[in-house]
């Protein structure tokens, strides 16, 4: 079987990758500001968004909500497996598709596991409003692993059985050394990576606890990355345990230090999720699934984002016991895992 439609590119072809990449300032300089102030300078419309994180773990919750506010046309939004982040933006436009739009996802999971498949996903995708390529977890992975790489493609075992082929830009072809079928992914170079981490430096070397969830490889692969996280800590703590540092500093082009940057959801060794607030959002979209109008979902934003000039107002809405309790029972999952 072979696919013979003509390639195309929707973040950055390989040698654009590899242009932003040569001339992109790889100096070791202060890197931190606002977050306001990264998402107005590093994302523009018609951008391709590489979303870092894992379904509930690690999602740039703090980023998405200042890209709402501040209103994007036509995003291509790129990942393996996520959730609230999308979910997010997703429900920006589902509001008001004037003021924030997707044109595209491309993407391997776009759920909550224990919360069951996004309303918003399924919204935007029953009713035609977004483009969507399909992949597996790996192709996905492996896609961004070719993008940080500076390779056009990478070849795996992977997509070549099922509709994964049909629903996707997978060639496959006869490899040159063994005879049989082989798929090739091109890969995913987004414009600007989006990733909440637990620990950075002001250089933008960062730690991550936990799953990795592609996000080194999310980062190398983009040509602009904004990092939030839980700490900012110096230089010093972060080279002193080299082996830790899963984003290097040469990839990052803005830190922002955003405690709680992934709530809802959850931060390893930092806070648990909250289940409540989680089906609050899904409650207020799923009823758009059934053909009622946007007044629950759009008061929601009025209240959690536009109602609020940062991601500290969002937070304050919370009563600091909750915040508290989410942080108690993640560090006794920490204890029961360790």
């Amino acid at each position: 079987m072979e696919n013979n439609a003509e390639m195309y590119w929707t973040g950055l072809s390989p040698d654009e990758a590899r242009e932003a990449l040569v001339n992109k300032d790889k100096s070791m300089r202060d890197k931190r500001m606002s977050l306001k102030e990264a998402v107005d300078k590093f994302i523009k419309d018609g951008d391709n968004v590489g979303v870092g994180g894992f379904v509930n773990i690690r999602q740039p919750i703090a980023i998405t909500h200042e890209m709402v506010r501040h209103g994007f046309k036509d995003l291509t939004l790129s990942w393996q497996s996520a959730g609230l982040g999308p979910d997010y933006l997703a429900g920006a436009m589902m509001v008001d598709d004037s003021h924030f739009s997707i044109k595209r996802v491309e993407i391997a999971y776009w759920a909550h596991e224990s919360f069951g498949l996004s309303p918003m996903f399924r919204y935007l995708a029953e009713r035609g409003k977004i483009e969507l390529e399909d992949w597996s977890n790996y192709n996905m992975s492996a896609r961004f692993k070719a993008g940080s790489m500076g390779l056009p493609f990478i070849p795996t075992r992977g997509p070549m059985a099922g509709d994964i082929p049909s629903s996707c830009r997978t060639k496959i072809m006869d490899c040159p050394f063994t005879g049989r079928p082989i798929a090739l992914l091109p890969a995913s170079n987004p414009d600007v990576a989006i990733i909440h981490v637990n620990a950075a430096d002001k250089y933008g070397n960062c730690i991550i606890r936990g799953t990795d969830c592609t996000c080194a490889e999310i980062a190398m692969a983009s040509a602009r990355t904004i990092i939030t996280c839980e700490q900012l800590v110096s230089h010093e703590l972060i080279t002193s345990s080299p082996k830790e540092v899963g984003i290097p500093f040469p990839a990052v082009d803005a830190v922002v230090e955003v405690p709680y940057g992934a709530y809802p959801g959850l931060c390893r060794r930092h806070y648990y999720f909250n289940g409540d607030h989680i089906r609050e959002l899904h409650a207020a979209a799923a009823v758009m699934c059934k053909g009622e109008p946007a007044d629950k979902l759009k008061a929601y934003y009025d209240k959690y984002i536009f109602g609020v000039e940062s991601f500290e107002g969002f937070l304050e809405q919370f009563p600091l016991s909750k915040l508290l309790a989410d942080q108690k029972a993640e560090a006794y999952n920490c204890e029961r895992l360790a």
